[in-house]
């Protein structure tokens, strides 16, 4: 049996006891002050919970008109002697169904469930309280209905704003997973296409002079293809088989390691000389450090490739007990520094992400020098 079936069966089940219990509350002892018997009928509305959650409107209706009946049917007789007018106390648990009603449901809804209690409670009070009392009586019932109305109308509040930072969070959630999924996928194709550029039209030049190049140049450019869509491939089957909680990697994570092959790369490719230089102690990282120095290291020789119009740049990995500093210059025309666009932007996204620094700016002696210091965590953390 699901939820929805076992949620229904207990608020039919409690419908069909809740006349017993109120005569049970009513009829069940002969010794009761009349308190005690109001007391017992409010006590009773709790079987209706279900159905108050399920049909508010329904659940107010049934306990106002058993409250009413109770009172109507209320004893007079006994060791205590009889009251009807205290039974009308029970008019509380209408109450109650009440404030619940307005805070959770649509305001035609509010305005039909206070006109029924006023109709019915006001009905209560006219035929079964005294002259003398039927002021004060009637005074303490619309009090009574204006606290369940305020009462209702807060939760609703609170609810409605609740509701609200869960759509906003899970919007900046989205938010957030798209420039994720932006910024590799510029990443991964960015690099490659510059290669392709240069590569297309070097084949270009010397495809009828100088055959052996152009099928040098083409030959890279169908690597560097196949690796592309490899990588894009990847990238698609982890998104479709992401796990529930998102925490599934993009792709296998590129990392510091997978450096020197990038650089190999890059040279082989382009025809820039990489020189890749680490100082300082090496040790594990987090996988998102190690693929965001991968993606800025590559990012950064895009640029090369693409605008400095050099033969050879250098990259500088720093490693020191708390930051691991990333420095990438080149001699070239500085044409990246000129007009940033998503690289330099995904970049410093990367390292802000990671509460690092970022900068990337025309060198002292000229060219272009991006520098990035991601903080490392503490050993043993």
């Amino acid at each position: 049996m699901n939820t929805t079936s076992t949620s229904r069966g207990a608020a039919w089940g409690g419908l069909a006891l809740y006349p017993p219990a109120v005569a049970l509350a009513l009829f069940g002892f002969s010794f009761v002050a009349p308190e005690v018997r109001a007391l017992g009928v409010a006590l009773s509305a709790v079987l209706l919970a279900g159905v108050v959650r399920r049909t508010p409107l329904t659940g107010l209706a049934v306990i106002l008109l058993g409250t009413l009946v109770a009172a109507f049917a209320q004893p007079t007789g006994g060791y205590w002697g009889g009251s009807r007018e205290v039974t009308l106390l029970a008019f509380g648990a209408a109450d109650v169904a009440l404030g619940y009603l307005i805070a959770t449901r649509p305001r035609w809804q509010w305005y039909t469930g206070i006109a029924v209690s006023l109709v019915v409670q006001a009905a209560g009070i006219g035929f079964l309280v005294r002259p003398e009392n039927m002021i004060g009586g009637a005074v303490v019932a619309v009090l009574a209905l204006l606290v369940a109305c305020m009462v209702g109308l807060l939760a609703g509040e609170r609810r409605a704003h609740a509701d609200a930072l869960r759509t906003q969070a899970v919007t900046e959630a989205v938010t957030a997973e798209r420039l994720r999924i932006a910024r590799e996928l510029h990443d991964m194709v960015s690099h490659s296409i510059g290669v392709i550029a240069i590569q297309s039209g070097v084949a270009a030049r010397v495809v009828e002079t100088r055959p052996r190049e152009a099928r040098e140049a083409l030959s890279a450019i169908e690597d560097t293809s196949r690796e592309t869509l490899a990588g894009l491939r990847r990238t698609l089957v982890a998104l479709r088989e992401a796990d529930p909680d998102g925490t599934a990697p993009l792709a296998p994570a590129a990392g510091l390691g997978d450096l020197d092959a990038l650089a190999a790369a890059t040279g082989r490719d382009a025809g820039v000389r990489v020189d890749v230089v680490r100082t300082g102690p090496e040790r594990p990282l987090p996988s998102d450090i190690e693929l965001a120095a991968y993606r800025i290291v590559q990012e950064s020789l895009t640029n090369v490739v693409k605008h400095a119009h050099v033969d050879a740049c250098r990259v500088d990995v720093r490693w020191s007990a708390d930051a691991l500093v990333l420095e990438i210059d080149d001699a070239g025309t500085g044409g990246s520094a000129t007009v940033p666009g998503m690289g330099i932007t995904g970049m410093r996204e990367r390292v802000s992400l990671l509460h690092g620094e970022f900068s990337a700016e025309p060198g002292p002696e000229g060219g272009f020098r991006v520098t990035a210091r991601i903080p490392l965590p503490e050993a043993g953390r």
